[in-house]
């Protein structure tokens, strides 16, 4: 099973807004700076991210987009399954009711759960306290 680009990336832009969160919004093209990532690739992402409600737009000025929710609240499952969809294992359909085609098949679908439950366990909030962490010990804290 291989993510692509469209959940990576997603992830990242979610990532940069959870950053900016409480702080007001931020503009789509700054994002693609800090990411590296095409501004209009970033604007394909957030339509169907701004659909299910996790990120609203401001218009003007002073616009852009935000969170709606705070960062401890959005799971990595929810913003991978909204941008890829089912992350379904690819096993051939199996007419076989063989014992032994049954138990591989269930190694496929006890992969599939791990994989749902290890997204459902990882916040974007964890992922900047993760951040935040190792900013502060790659930049040496010293006292005098």
């Amino acid at each position: 099973m291989k993510l692509s680009t469209r959940s990576r990336y997603g992830t990242r832009l979610m990532f940069e807004l959870a950053l900016n969160y409480g702080q007001g919004t931020i503009f789509l093209k700054d994002v693609s700076k800090r990411q590296n990532i095409s501004e209009k690739y970033l604007s394909n992402i957030i339509i169907p991210l701004k659909g299910a409600g996790l990120v609203s737009s401001v218009r003007g000025a002073y616009g852009g987009y935000m969170l709606t929710k705070a960062p401890g609240q959005i799971t990595l499952k929810e913003i991978v399954l909204l941008l890829e969809g089912d992350l379904a294992v690819d096993s051939q359909e199996n007419t076989d009711t063989s014992a032994h085609i049954n138990v591989i098949d269930n190694v496929w679908v006890r992969m599939q759960t791990a994989i749902y439950e290890f997204l459902e366990g990882v916040t974007l909030h964890d992922l900047l306290d993760e951040y935040r962490d190792k900013n502060e010990s790659e930049s040496g804290m010293y006292f005098i």
